[in-house]
């Protein structure tokens, strides 16, 4: 059986209720439930049921400090003039980074491909449809360029399972490691 996995740190309900204030004004938009509301540290995709198990193994082993963070602006990602999701930025990005690193290190070691992508630390807060044009965030990414919040610490971390619903991602916590 397969599993789709990521790992990802929960940022605490004041915060989650923050950013729903300003999840609206953007036709087309599918705003991220609370629930759904993570920063991803890594994505891994899908893998099988005894590779899954070493992930948990590889994950128990990692040490890191608990992180301040705070919410640091907006942006979006997608190509040329296109877009697929808005996102929250995170600050510091120093030991965020760490511990992604640490993190792909570890899976790594049980045979997951080393993360391709450059990490941005960021919160998911909307996603479009393939065909949406950058243009109807504008407005949106202007008004909230100077998004933050007061400083919070993530005291652990998660993996978590997805699963595709009717209405988008469904993501359970599979395991939770807590930071020194």
């Amino acid at each position: 059986m397969s599993h789709r996995l990521f790992v990802a740190l929960r940022p605490p309900e004041a915060i989650r209720q923050a950013l729903a204030l300003c999840q609206s004004g953007i036709p087309g938009a599918r705003w991220q439930v609370d629930a759904q509301l993570h920063i991803t540290l890594r994505f891994i995709g899908d893998v099988e049921g005894h590779q899954a198990e070493d992930v948990v193994s590889a994950l128990a082993t990692i040490q890191a400090p608990k992180l301040p963070l705070r919410l640091s602006g907006v942006g979006h990602f997608g190509k040329g003039d296109r877009i697929n999701a808005l996102w929250a930025g995170v600050s510091p990005v120093e030991g965020i980074t760490a511990l992604h690193h640490k993190i792909d290190r570890a899976l790594v070691r049980v045979g997951i491909a080393p993360d391709p992508r450059a990490f941005v630390p960021h919160l998911t807060l909307a996603r479009f449809a393939a065909s949406a044009r950058a243009s109807v965030a504008e407005t949106w990414l202007a008004e909230h360029a100077t998004l933050s919040s007061a400083p919070f610490v993530a005291e652990d971390f998660t993996l978590y399972e997805s699963h595709m619903g009717r209405h988008g991602s469904d993501y359970r916590p599979v395991e939770r490691w807590p930071l020194s």
